[in-house]
């Protein structure tokens, strides 16, 4: 029989554990639960002594991602759930997860609807992130960044030296399992609001989530983002080149820097496509 961990990062969430914990016990009562502490500076240290949770805590705050590592690394489970200690997920949607898990999917995403998006701003990102994913990977993707996901253990530990330390864990996992043919589906789900402050900072983190986009790029199929830009640059020195002689009879330095840039370009994706293929060589 299999067996089942739910992993939670936590950073400062002691009022919304308060409530996520009794109704996490009551969803899946045999499950082994980690909490895993990224260095909170309120509470939640002490309110998670009453319940019977494993803690791993970290002495200082790491990252999402870093958690998330940590609770893979001690789960015992043969299946691993993760979901986030603000109040969004519901633990009812876990039994949904699991068994898509039992019926033979490797990783089941609960994808979240468009009131769970937590403004207008993250909602149009992540159906960009979504687009653009799916056309690189050529599957439907239906909820790149969320955070409700079960996995199978020993395969999502595959891939822990690839995961990051900050908030684009969830890309890098969805990802990697693509890239290795593992089977990936989706449960819609509705999520409600995080309780509490978000640890997320526009400024800053809307810059780490441009760097999902080459993230999607390099860890799936690097030429088929790499090519079209190199075939564009191409096109530009052409068209320059093209003008010129008509026009003046020369060939300009700007035509040259593109037709070089063109092939640096196809170049840098030609190797990155081997790298990634050196990078999942021994997933089984």
């Amino acid at each position: 029989m299999t067996t089942l961990s739910v992993v939670i990062p936590a950073k400062n969430e002691a009022t919304s554990l308060v409530s996520l914990l009794p109704r996490l016990k009551e969803a899946v009562p045999d499950s082994e639960i980690i909490i895993v502490n990224d260095g909170s500076t309120d509470e939640t240290a002490q309110i998670l002594t009453p319940f019977e949770v494993k803690v791993i805590t970290h002495s200082d705050s790491r990252g999402n991602g870093a958690a998330i590592k940590s609770g893979a690394r001690a789960a015992s489970g043969d299946i691993i759930v993760f979901m986030d200690a603000d109040g969004q997920h519901d633990p009812k949607h876990i039994p949904l997860l699991v068994e898509r898990i039992r019926q033979g999917d490797d990783l089941v995403v609960g994808a979240r609807n468009k009131k769970g998006q937590a403004s207008v701003g993250r909602g149009l990102a992540n159906a960009f992130y979504n687009w653009f994913a799916s056309k690189v990977t050529g599957f439907r993707i239906q909820d790149l960044t969320s955070g409700f996901r079960a996995a199978r253990a020993e395969k999502f530990r595959e891939f822990l030296h690839l995961l990051p330390n900050g908030f684009s864990y969830p890309t890098t996992s969805t990802m990697a399992f693509l890239r290795s043919g593992f089977q990936v589906s989706y449960i819609p789900i509705e999520v409600s609001r995080r309780e509490g402050k978000s640890h997320i900072k526009p400024v800053k983190d809307g810059i780490r989530f441009l760097i999902i986009i080459f993230k999607i790029a390099t860890l799936y199929a690097p030429l088929k983002v790499f090519l079209p830009i190199s075939a564009v640059s191409f096109g530009l020195g052409l068209a320059r080149y093209i003008y010129t002689y008509m026009t003046m009879g020369t060939f300009t330095n700007m035509s040259a820097l593109l037709f070089v840039t063109s092939v640096q370009i196809f170049l840098i994706g030609l190797v990155s496509e081997q790298i990634t293929s050196l990078i999942y060589k021994d997933v089984k």
